[in-house]
């Protein structure tokens, strides 16, 4: 059975908001911080159009095995909204994820939402991601 639950997580970014906006479509650098842990990368196919297809090969699973993560842009509003599906094998088909980025003092807030999970351990486990993430893009511009 499927439970609508949805995540919300805010970081500040320490650069201008085109450069971490731009940070999330550039495939070299997704793959520095779209990734599973420290000292890990990923690897990053994208094509940054609306309609266009991203996929993401997170390696470093349990096991050694890469996670797979997909999906298309929905929306591009540089450097203001940033939306595409998500699909991994912990995520409901075609989850959506919204990036908000919004210019403050010391940088860029990034508010990212993700709308649809099928249980609370899913939930969860895309929450403690999603941070990882976040902190990856942060030290980025550190």
């Amino acid at each position: 059975m499927t439970v609508d639950l949805a995540l919300k997580l805010t970081r500040t970014i320490p650069a201008a908001p085109e450069k971490v906006f731009d940070a999330w479509l550039d495939p070299q650098v997704m793959a520095l911080f779209l990734c599973p842990g420290e000292g890990t990368t990923s690897q990053v196919t994208n094509d940054p159009t609306v309609g266009g297809r991203y996929d993401i090969l997170m390696e470093g699973g349990p096991h050694g095995e890469g996670v797979p993560h997909w999906g298309t842009y929905r929306r591009i509003d540089r450097p203001e909204v940033l939306e595409f599906t998500w699909n991994s094998p912990h995520a409901e088909p075609d989850s959506i994820v919204t990036l908000t980025f919004k210019p403050v003092s010391g940088g860029t807030e990034v508010t990212l939402v993700h709308d649809r999970f099928p249980s609370d351990g899913a939930r969860s486990g895309h929450e403690k991601g999603w941070t990882s993430i976040l902190e990856k893009l942060e030290a980025r511009f550190a």
